[in-house]
């Protein structure tokens, strides 16, 4: 009788713990007063979530509504959080019936200083890869509880580059020139091909292979000491198949259809401006998932609209982020991103945000730019863009595909673009073989593409060791190659000068200068420009403003070529002496108007 009376308590007490409120985590983790967003919706994590009251220890803040989730393991709370609150830790207590607990909310004082700065035409970026940069803690390349089976895979592996490393560089981005820095997502990805980082497993941590929450303020304070601009990969369109969620869904219409049957990715993504369009085409669009281990938000449920755009705008304001880089922005839900873009714009007026919109066809591309006049009724609110059209046609040109007028072609579609000098431009990057692979040896073709695009329109962006001539491969793992001299041991250090041979300092050296010159003459960043069609394959245009004004000329051609500017003599204003200020190389114009350009070169000239 005893040992029976014993197990009926034991078993009550069990059925009565397995009853309590348990709180496990919170998202977001806190928030700030005097936010414009302060209706904020809490997301709880825990157990016997359904039924709950809340209230806060002041009831200043707000419980403005209460949601069960279908799984008891979640719950959602409105609050409204008044603007001129005081800040600190307020108790958040939820209770059922006799059963209560309560937990921590920090409510923090947003920060002052050099924050929110966004980027523009007078820029220039430099992307990278938080792995394959630089390894500066080597003791978090192995962390208990991650793991990614395809560590054993050559080039797929994590290298062990982190937020030290990139701390530990910003000089030589510095020194280099660079004022705003794109790194790939370094939010949690615990799950295969980790490297990359765009399966997110945690929205609201950084992966402690890469650092912590609080290394990377560090990194985005150590960069606004240097003049650096810092630039979010932010993803929302969809996350790993590994995320907890997964296992314990909040709701089933949480994602777009299951890990058993969903639509498969549909990369038709120009349908939204496309008249003729059958919606059934669209929604595929919008709800198949871009693999199949890349979960596939449903960005019609408001909660996960709140989620998305409430942890943007903590992600911003924790660490006085500069920019936004939309990955595959075409594959969201276009109601739900541009209202998304609109919000974050609104919370941060001073804010960009480049959208990933992946067509080489400006006039596709055009109308994901905001205030398009190309679709009645469909503004993204993107400031900028990715500007697919002229990198296609600058890398055709390398590989001899293409020439010089397809280049000029598709500048002069810029038309079709709101603003054009919002476009970020490139040659090569994360996803795309780089141009000295494409190039194949003939580095002056190379370096033909990239003074056009450095001394052109947009907003310039420089993909991690292109500096040094990386040439790379075929495949991601191959193109993503880590930086020599960023690892133990690495046989040199291409991070100096020193460590470099005389073909990676002479492209150093080159792309350097070509930033010296667009950086220190407004007329190459928000000047006027004046361009012309190729004759015989030479590009040539103005670039001018109120106080200089030069002309840049490109012999697409292997031999020399003999160019009459005779009937845009107008244009040099009878001054006839051409200082290069990229080779030192002076000429003067003679009566006929007519130079020659040496081959496969570009020149640019300031007007004297």
């Amino acid at each position: 009788m005893k040992k029976f009376c014993l197990l009926i308590f034991f078993l009550f007490n069990q059925f009565v713990f397995s009853q309590n409120i348990i709180v496990n985590k919170i998202e977001p983790p806190n928030w700030w007063t005097g936010m414009k967003w302060n209706n904020v919706q809490l997301m709880i994590y825990g157990e016997n979530l359904n039924g709950v009251k809340a209230k806060f220890s002041d009831s200043r803040i707000k419980i403005k509504k209460i949601y069960d989730a279908e799984n008891e393991l979640y719950s959602f709370i409105d609050i409204q959080i008044p603007k001129n609150l005081p800040a600190g830790d307020y108790q958040l207590t939820l209770s059922k019936g006799s059963l209560s607990t309560s937990t921590t909310f920090p409510i923090l004082k947003r920060e002052k200083g050099i924050r929110h700065q966004g980027f523009s035409n007078n820029d220039v970026i430099y992307l990278l890869m938080p792995d394959r940069f630089a390894n500066g803690d080597v003791s978090n390349d192995s962390i208990p509880g991650y793991y990614d089976s395809m560590q054993k895979i050559p080039n797929e592996w994590r290298f062990g580059g982190d937020i030290k490393g990139m701390i530990d560089k910003l000089d030589y981005l510095k020194d280099f020139g660079i004022t705003a820095i794109w790194a790939t997502p370094l939010v949690e990805n615990n799950t295969f091909r980790s490297y990359h980082g765009y399966s997110a497993t945690d929205f609201y941590k950084i992966d402690p292979r890469l650092g912590s929450n609080e290394l990377y303020k560090m990194y985005v304070e150590e960069a606004h000491k240097r003049g650096i601009k810092i630039i979010l990969d932010h993803v929302a369109n969809h996350f790993s198949d590994h995320h907890p969620w997964m296992k314990n869904l909040p709701m089933k219409s949480w994602i777009n259809g299951s890990l058993e049957n969903h639509l498969p990715a549909n990369h038709n993504k120009m349908v939204f401006t496309d008249i003729y369009a059958d919606s059934s085409t669209i929604k595929h669009v919008e709800q198949g998932w871009f693999v199949k281990d890349m979960v596939d938000f449903n960005q019609e449920n408001p909660f996960v609209q709140n989620y998305i755009i409430q942890n943007t705008i903590w992600w911003v304001e924790y660490n006085g982020l500069d920019g936004i880089r939309e990955d595959t922005q075409p594959y969201n839900n276009q109601k739900f991103i541009s209202r998304w873009a609109k919000i974050i714009m609104e919370e941060f007026p001073t804010l960009n945000i480049v959208g990933e919109v992946w067509t080489g066809e400006s006039d596709f591309l055009a109308a994901y730019q905001k205030n398009t006049f190309l679709k009645k009724n469909f503004n993204t609110n993107l400031p900028s863009l990715t500007d697919f059209g002229l990198r296609d046609a600058l890398i055709d040109f390398v590989t001899g595909k293409g020439n010089m007028y397809e280049i000029f072609n598709v500048i002069a579609k810029d038309f079709l673009f709101t603003d054009p000098n919002q476009l970020v431009t490139f040659v090569d990057n994360h996803d795309l073989e780089r141009i000295l692979f494409y190039a194949n040896g003939n580095i002056e073709r190379a370096k033909v593409a990239y003074t056009i695009m450095m001394t052109t329109r947009g907003i310039p962006c420089i993909f991690y060791g292109s500096e040094i001539g990386m040439v790379g491969g075929r495949g991601h793992g191959v193109l993503r190659a880590p930086f020599p001299g960023g690892f133990t041991g690495d046989t040199r250090d291409l991070f100096k000068k020193s460590d470099r041979n005389l073909y990676e300092n002479s492209f150093y050296n080159f792309l350097k200068k070509l930033i010296d010159i667009r950086l220190n003459n407004k007329a190459f960043t928000s000047g006027k420009m004046i361009h012309y069609p190729p004759v015989a394959n030479v590009y040539y245009f103005f670039r001018e403003d109120a106080n200089k004004k030069f002309f840049v000329i490109a012999n697409g051609n292997e031999k020399e070529s003999s160019v009459d500017l005779s009937l845009i003599k107008h244009q040099f204003d009878k001054k006839t002496n051409l200082n290069s200020i990229l080779t030192d190389n002076k000429i003067i114009i003679g009566n006929d108007y007519k130079i020659n350009v040496k081959p496969m070169s570009v020149e640019i000239y300031l007007l004297e």
